[in-house]
């Protein structure tokens, strides 16, 4: 599995900006969601020629959702910094900008954790009615912000690092809805551990918290046993643990915690269960009306004599 392309954003479709020689006509700035992305068959074109045709060619100030995909050839190097500070810088241009994605690349175009990502703090610093934040790469900072008005925050990663955590956790968003982190793996610079999830767990950081999604995890079976007595469960319309590890040690556990039949849905896909421990979280969930996500099931490789499982989403 692989993080994959946009098809949607902030309830619109997404639209790829055409290229210059694109004879395309435009839709209402404010029906889609604009991706910006670099060209491979127009290799003349970088992205801030992209930026400024866009700027000129859309009525920016109904523009309501903003995606920026492949920035240039080679993204391998820290250039997202340049991209970013382009979109800080137009502010202005954009005031009903309400919700922001960056570095929206599949594996074709480059690795997730090679993806060099920023910190997404200026951003909403610069746009404080933005809405929906979502960013793909390797995640390394995450300065603690004050935000009134974001509701959802996504980010994907193969390997998040702790300080990102700990930003997110130190950030004042009262308005927050929606969590998801992608943990990754330590190979990738996921070193964030269930300590660091402490603040988040306890429920006191996000009061208007529904969902949750702490995923991607090869510690998925550890914090599947910390949100089983979590404070913050009992707040949650949906969680999500899925894409990591998760094993019949970690359903074990939430099966002997805390209640869960409250959630509207438990989103446990890519795991490695039996079909004893699967039939128990069915038995347990569904007759109370939880929609349970248990896709995806995977067989751990062998090699060298040992099994190893791996997470869904991690180079």
């Amino acid at each position: 599995m692989s993080a994959r392309h946009l098809t949607e954003f902030h309830g619109l479709p997404v639209f790829d900006f055409p290229s210059a020689s694109a004879a395309e006509t435009l839709p209402e700035p404010g029906g889609v969601a604009w991706r910006l992305r670099y060209d491979w068959d127009d290799e003349s074109e970088q992205f801030e020629q992209i930026w400024q045709r866009f700027l000129g060619a859309v009525r920016t100030e109904d523009v309501r959702a903003l995606v920026v995909g492949a920035w240039e050839e080679e993204m391998f190097e820290d250039t997202l910094g340049p991209v970013l500070q382009r979109v800080v810088d137009a502010r202005d241009r954009f005031p009903a900008l309400r919700a922001f994605f960056l570095a929206d690349v599949e594996s074709e175009e480059n690795e997730i954790s090679w993806i060099q990502q920023v910190d997404l703090a200026p951003l909403l610093t610069a746009y404080p009615q933005l809405a929906e934040l979502g960013a793909r790469g390797g995640h390394r900072v995450f300065t603690p912000v004050d935000h009134g008005a974001l509701r959802s925050l996504r980010l994907e990663s193969g390997g998040l690092a702790r300080e990102v955590v700990r930003g997110i956790t130190g950030s004042k968003l009262p308005a927050l809805e929606s969590l998801e982190l992608w943990l990754g793996v330590e190979e990738y610079g996921g070193d964030t551990t269930v300590a660091d999830l402490a603040p988040l767990l306890d429920g006191g950081a996000f009061p208007a918290l529904r969902h949750l999604g702490l995923q991607d995890s090869e510690l998925q079976d550890e914090i599947a046993a910390a949100v089983a007595t979590a404070p913050v469960v009992p707040s949650l319309t949906s969680l999500s643990l899925s894409m990591g590890v998760l094993t019949d040690a970690g359903a074990e556990s939430l099966l002997g915690g805390q209640s869960l039949t409250h959630l509207d849905r438990l989103d446990l896909h890519h795991h490695f269960l039996s079909d004893a421990m699967m039939q128990r979280l069915r038995d347990t969930l569904e007759p109370a009306g939880v929609e349970l996500d248990l896709s995806d099931r995977s067989t751990p490789s062998e090699w060298g004599g040992e099994q190893h499982r791996y997470v869904a989403v991690s180079e």
